[in-house]
């Protein structure tokens, strides 16, 4: 049925409010406006409703829409009424829609401010968070539209659709009159709404990536006839792996007649596969994927591992190919890992996945690693697998995800799946970029309380093809901002590995104090001195002689846990020559012994040549069933994994019972590995104490946020883009307690002079020319003039210096107390948000780049830390008998320039400089403002995936 379009009913499609959005049990859904061209659909759909479902609707027996029914419900002015679509493979899954009232209850436009709210939802996709995700996008189109409110009437036993308003979070009131629940309900966040709906974020994300990870079911898609070839490798790997699931090979160019491949079921189309696939693995080249994705779509197939390369890496053609993609896979519902993946990986025993391009599976364990770079996946897997010749001390991966272009599922998806994921304890990424820094840093400080994540981030742009905001912050802030949010920032893949071991297997240090024991005096004194450079606070170095045994090092390590002044005990051990010298068995058994006499403290080994040793502590720690003879060599291979053509499979032998309740001690080949890893452990230990309490906002009486909205509206009204003058920003920074020194203009000495008499003696006189601005150290600036005779003769020296009065720009400004000149400033960028940095003023910031950045809001913790955070900190406490400055004063300005920006994002920038930190309080003598229409904040609106 299709209805004539009325063209007063033809407003402008509002295509922003088109998103796909996760539902709560991993799959996707688009929601969309509904148009007049939707009749057929919206008829179709309703005829799928049950009885029931159309009986809460409309309160009656309603079996089928009249014309004028469908008429009403897809003809939208898009302002006061509005209807929104969930959609899966094009076809209508749910509706919700709001029409604009009046207080009469009759249908109105604006300035009312209240619409009813009514929603319809498939019976077949009910409970899967539909309903709460049209909620959540119908509430921020009613707001773009200027209404506060929503009324909903509920009949009683529609106890689903109340649950929906009632869990929502948002202030409501609830009333029952006429055998109906009405319910109404502000559309302003509120912090519990934010809250419930990323919670379901966070489930909805993870429950799409465990759909990934754990799959019932597998396809291989592109597995060539004959041995070798990407499909085919990676099918030999599936099963090779153990894979737990249904496994199948498909190929549109096997025989009729081919019935296995490998001893796997063949199959020409996954369409022609019995029962369900969860997962289909695409190893075909590009130009045949979409033919793939409309055949695993129309299957019913979960989500899609694309192994292909052609796409956004390639080029403009490839970036539009791979946009195509990833719309063409969501419209059946499915996510998608890729393209140009490596692959992924599940080594639980019940899941057993290897759906990657590594050859062998890697050992089982409690790390979750992620790189975007399939050869960067390819080194991590290696070092984690590697026993000798490196960082030791073993311990494998409970997942592994290389997402290549990342089109669809990123980092962000895989960290909310390991948030709370039970068989990962530590998360270790590789990130070639962050496309949605925003998001990264709510969820790394999520799941940073909970578990370690360490990260090396590279300096790579937005992911290609993705249209998000690109970040304008440099890359060290963006990894300032990453510490803050609790990550452990390192630079190098060698120092995520060493990391990622240590804190996979060893309790938290509760602070800096490091013992040190060791048979070598140069190698205790050379961990000892890199202990004092990273920061950390060491004893001095035990000796126990290249005589040492392994009694030895048992009563020196035993004796070091027990000590209350010790946090972390570091072993250094050389290899000894002679008789009776210790083994590398007998000392990792003395070693690991003792460490577990002692819970809490850490224990790190830092070995010189001593590759024995590394695999002996491994294998002594180990809890999985090992063979008995690699205590003094190793073994690369768990016993489930094929042996390597050529071994001889007769010299296994029978695995040992591992130690009860032991842990794995990481073990090192230079002292700053071991220190440098120890080192990012007490930092983030000391993050997660501090994350405890996170301290708090506060609020000032002396704050006018009114007045200092509605003189920015003013100001607004000039032009979008504006930067105050020296009167307005005054006017504007006052409104929050921020008194600014008033700079007067002095373009002759006679105005100099009168400048002077009315700001009060002793004044200083400063040239404001752009290269002398904030440049002390070239003579611009005359301070202390005492009387109109040194302002003359200082102002005369400048334009004798300098040249005419007109370039130099003099202005006159009442002395501020002398102290330590720094900088305030505060910016909102398009991908991280509001950001405020502190330093130095001068060469520290300028040239050195010693600047510390808090993502705003900042907390009273936040603005402490900030000040101490910078490296030329110690200037402020007193450093070498100066004075200490007021650094109370200073975290208090740091707060209150916080709140401006957070309450009006459209202040979009501000830089205080100087700002003279003096013993007692501190003065603001320059200072500008830039006013602009903020940019738009996504982590406040509905739950969306990335746009394309």
């Amino acid at each position: 049925m299709q209805t004539p379009a009325d063209p007063q009913d033809r407003h402008e499609y509002p295509s922003h409010w088109e998103a796909d959005v996760v539902l709560r049990d991993g799959g996707t859904a688009r929601i969309r406006p509904i148009t007049v061209d939707d009749a057929d659909r919206l008829v179709s759909f309703y005829e799928q409703v049950s009885d029931e479902s159309k009986y809460y609707r409309f309160f009656a027996p309603y079996p089928r829409l009249s014309a004028k029914d469908v008429h009403r419900f897809t003809h939208h002015d898009f302002v006061d009424r509005v209807g929104l679509a969930a959609t899966i493979g094009g076809e209508f899954i749910a509706t919700v829609r709001y029409d604009r009232i009046g207080t009469d209850g009759m249908p109105a436009s604006a300035p009312a401010d209240e619409a009813e709210v009514a929603f319809l939802v498939q019976d077949a996709h009910q409970g899967r968070g539909v309903a709460s995700a049209l909620l959540e996008h119908i509430a921020a189109v009613a707001r773009e539209r200027g209404i506060r409110r929503f009324a909903a009437e509920v009949l009683p036993a529609n106890s689903k659709m109340i649950k929906v308003f009632t869990d929502a979070g948002y202030t409501q009131q609830r009333s029952f009159e006429d055998g109906v629940v009405r319910l109404e309900f502000d559309l302003e966040p509120t912090a519990r709404s934010v809250a419930v709906q990323r919670a379901r974020e966070q489930r909805a994300e993870a429950r799409s990536v465990r759909r990934l990870l754990a799959p019932g079911s597998v396809a291989v898609i592109g597995v060539g006839r004959a041995p070798g070839g990407v499909g085919r490798s990676v099918l030999g790997n599936l099963r090779d792996a153990g894979f737990t699931g249904r496994l199948h090979a498909v190929n549109q160019a096997f025989p009729d007649d081919l019935k296995e491949v490998d001893g796997v079921p063949a199959h020409r189309s996954v369409r022609d596969i019995e029962g369900p696939v969860d997962l289909a693995v695409v190893a075909v080249p590009a130009e045949h994927v979409p033919g793939v994705v409309t055949d695993c779509g129309e299957h019913g197939v979960q989500g899609l591992v694309v192994l292909a390369s052609g796409y956004a890496e390639s080029g403009q053609d490839g970036r539009a190919r791979q946009r195509e993609l990833v719309r063409h896979a969501r419209t059946y519902g499915m996510r998608i890992i890729g393209p140009n993946a490596f692959g992924i990986i599940n080594t639980a025993d019940d899941v057993r996945l290897n759906a990657s391009l590594a050859p062998e599976m890697p050992r089982p364990g409690r790390i979750g690693l992620f790189a975007q770079s399939g050869a960067i996946g390819i080194a991590l897997l290696s070092r984690l697998h590697r026993r000798g010749g490196g960082v030791t001390g073993t311990t494998g991966v409970s997942t592994f995800v290389s997402s290549g272009n990342r089109a669809d599922v990123s980092g962000n998806d895989v960290i909310q799946y390991w948030y709370d994921d039970p068989d990962t304890d530590v998360v270790l990424m590789y990130l070639e970029s962050i496309g949605n820094p925003r998001k990264f840093t709510r969820l790394a400080r999520r799941t940073a309380a909970a578990k370690p994540l360490v990260v090396v981030q590279g300096a790579g742009s937005a992911p290609q093809g993705h249209a998000v905001r690109a970040t304008r912050l440099p890359h060290a802030t963006v990894s300032a901002l990453l510490r803050q949010a609790g990550v452990i920032r390192v630079d190098t893949i060698t120092e995520l590995v060493d990391a990622g071991l240590l804190l996979a297997r060893q309790p938290l240090p509760a602070g800096p104090r490091v013992a040190i024991v060791g048979n070598s005096e140069s190698l205790g004194l050379l961990t000892y001195d890199r202990c004092l450079a990273e920061g950390l606070r060491p004893a001095r170095p035990l000796d126990l002689t290249t005589g040492a045994t392994a009694a030895d090092f048992h009563r020196a390590l035993a004796g070091a846990l027990a000590d209350d002044s010790c946090d972390a005990v570091v072993v250094t051990a050389i290899p000894t020559i002679g008789e009776g010298t210790v083994g590398d068995a007998e000392l990792a058994e003395a070693l690991r012994s003792a460490a577990e006499g002692v819970s809490g403290k850490p224990v790190l080994v830092v070995h010189v040549e001593l590759g024995g040793l590394a695999e002996a502590l491994s294998a002594a720690g180990r809890t999985a069933p090992q063979a008995s003879a690699p205590l003094e060599r190793g073994d690369l291979q768990r016993p489930a994994e094929r042996p390597p053509t050529g071994e001889n499979t007769a010299d296994r032998t029978l695995p040992t019972t591992p130690h009860p309740c032991s842990r794995l001690i990481p073990a090192y080949p230079a002292a700053e590995r071991a220190v440098r890893a120890l080192a990012e452990a007490v930092k983030y230990a000391q993050w997660r104490r501090e994350a405890a309490e996170p301290g708090k906002v506060p609020e000032y009486e002396d704050i006018d946020e009114k007045g200092t909205a509605e003189l920015i509206g003013a100001l607004l009204e000039r032009g979008e883009g504006l930067t105050l003058g020296v009167e307005e920003t005054c006017a504007l920074l006052g409104g929050y307690g921020i008194d600014v020194h008033r700079a007067l203009p002095a373009p002759t000495p006679e105005a100099a002079a009168g400048a002077a008499r009315d700001l009060g003696y002793p004044v200083a006189l400063k040239a404001t020319a752009p290269h002398l601005r904030h440049r002390a150290d070239l003579g611009g600036v005359r301070l202390d003039l005492a009387d109109e005779e040194q302002l003359r003769r200082a102002y005369a020296e400048l334009t004798e210096l300098f040249g005419p009065r007109e370039e130099l720009r003099p202005v006159v400004q009442r002395m501020a107390p002398r102290g330590v000149d720094t900088v305030v400033r505060a910016v909102i960028d398009p991908a991280a948000g509001a950001v405020l940095s502190f330093g130095l003023a001068g060469a520290a910031s300028q040239l050195l780049g010693d600047m510390a950045h808090r993502l705003v809001p900042v907390t009273d913790r936040d603005a402490t830390s900030l000040v101490r955070s910078i490296r030329t900190a110690p200037l402020l406490f007193g450093w070498r008998g100066s004075t200490p400055v007021d650094t109370p004063a200073l975290e208090e300005l740091l707060l209150r320039v916080s709140r401006l920006v957070d309450d009006h994002p459209e202040v979009v920038a501000v830089t205080l400089e100087p700002v003279v930190v003096a013993r007692h309080g501190l003065s603001v003598l320059g200072a500008t403002v830039r006013l602009a229409p903020p940019p738009a904040r996504d982590d406040l609106g509905p739950r969306t995936l990335p746009a394309y």
